[in-house]
């Protein structure tokens, strides 16, 4: 069986949740207090952070690297497309993924500035679903799971309101209607 080590609070965490979920795969969650990291997760992962994800002795740190694993593992159902180009699209959403996390951030910790600049990546966002209905592509995948844990703790944590991005909002109204994202939008209201 999976242990995750795992912090609600951590978005990062949550990608990992999901997918778990999605895939339908039992797993224990060991809880790590970031406010108090354990020295034993050193031993988890050097960085000290989470998610890590262990299975016999194995074990593996950085979500998108779980993400994609979880794929390969536990192929049913597929979070990513069959069609190469899709698949492409997905990881090339996922890999550039911190140009909209860093004014998040930057706006979690009272920024001043960082309003705007976040502002500006939900447009891009907006603008990428207006062409497509999935951040993935055409069907619901890892790149949809890599930014929703994101967009729900603007929403519900910091007040940012995606309503004026309306492809966004669509998006997110989709994805709460998938249990595994709707049990994140209610770890999150709990945060």
């Amino acid at each position: 069986m999976i242990t995750l080590y795992d912090a609600d609070r951590c978005p990062y965490c949550a990608r990992v949740r999901i997918v778990l979920d999605e895939k339908g795969v039992e797993y224990e969650t060991v809880v790590v207090d970031l406010n108090d990291r354990p020295a034993w997760i050193h031993e988890k992962n050097s960085t000290g952070r989470v998610p890590v994800i262990e299975e016999d002795g194995w074990l593996l740190p950085e979500s998108a690297v779980i993400m994609e694993y979880l794929e390969e593992r536990y192929p049913e159902p597929a979070l990513l497309a069959a069609d190469p180009a899709e698949r492409s699209l997905a990881r090339l959403r996922i890999f550039r993924h911190d140009v909209f996390t860093s004014p998040y951030y930057a706006l979690r910790r009272g920024d001043e500035n960082a309003g705007p600049r976040f502002d500006e990546q939900l447009e891009r966002l907006d603008a990428q679903l207006e062409e497509r209905p999935w951040l993935s592509g055409s069907s619901y995948g890892l790149a949809d799971i890599a930014y929703v844990p994101w967009v729900l703790r603007a929403q519900q944590v910091l007040g940012v309101d995606v309503a004026s991005h309306p492809a966004l909002a669509e998006w997110l109204g989709r994805m709460l209607l998938r249990p595994a994202v709707a049990a994140e939008a209610g770890i999150v209201a709990t945060l």
